[in-house]
């Protein structure tokens, strides 16, 4: 019926068209703005931070699904007055880090992108780390003839705050 008539040119153009689908998605996520997004309100909980049994904190990097070279990396940092472990012991594991180590704020820094997955690169950094620490739990070698390197870390100046009558 529609079809047999000849064309008038007042069909819209594929321009036309994108424009149409651009003004509908946005016409969606303010919907969702509106209606939907104040409802998750009521899923709020308040944050309660991790015990002092957990010190280990994970980082994970999404690229929100796309793929990406460096997601799979995993970040986990710590302070080590947090392992429970004696001064000597502390020492020791500071020691065997090396480089991971910033005396600044007294934290470990170790990341991961060796596996394919996340979950993967996560256990290696854990299986590690409890690694380092029986080394320094282990009394056979203190490291006490070793001192301390912190060569790899610039300590970094602190905020001076000049006088406004300068």
């Amino acid at each position: 019926e529609e079809d047999d008539r000849p064309w008038e040119l007042d069909g819209l153009t594929s321009m036309a068209h994108s424009e149409l689908d651009q003004h509908r998605e946005a016409r969606h996520y303010a919907r969702i703005a509106a209606y939907e997004m104040p409802l998750l309100s009521q899923l709020t909980t308040p944050f309660v931070p991790p015990p002092r049994s957990r010190p280990l904190r994970f980082r994970y990097t999404t690229y929100m699904g796309e793929e990406h070279p460096a997601e799979s990396k995993v970040v986990v940092e710590f302070k080590t007055s947090d392992l429970f472990l004696t001064v000597v012991e502390r020492r020791k594991f500071i020691k065997l880090v090396g480089s991971r180590y910033n005396p600044q704020t007294k934290m470990v820094k170790m990341s991961c992108e060796m596996f394919e997955h996340q979950a993967q690169n996560k256990r290696y950094l854990s299986d590690l780390v409890d690694k380092l620490l029986a080394e320094a739990r282990d009394p056979t070698d203190t490291f006490e003839d070793i001192p301390p390197d912190y060569r790899h870390h610039k300590l970094k100046p602190p905020n001076m705050k000049m006088p406004r009558s300068w």
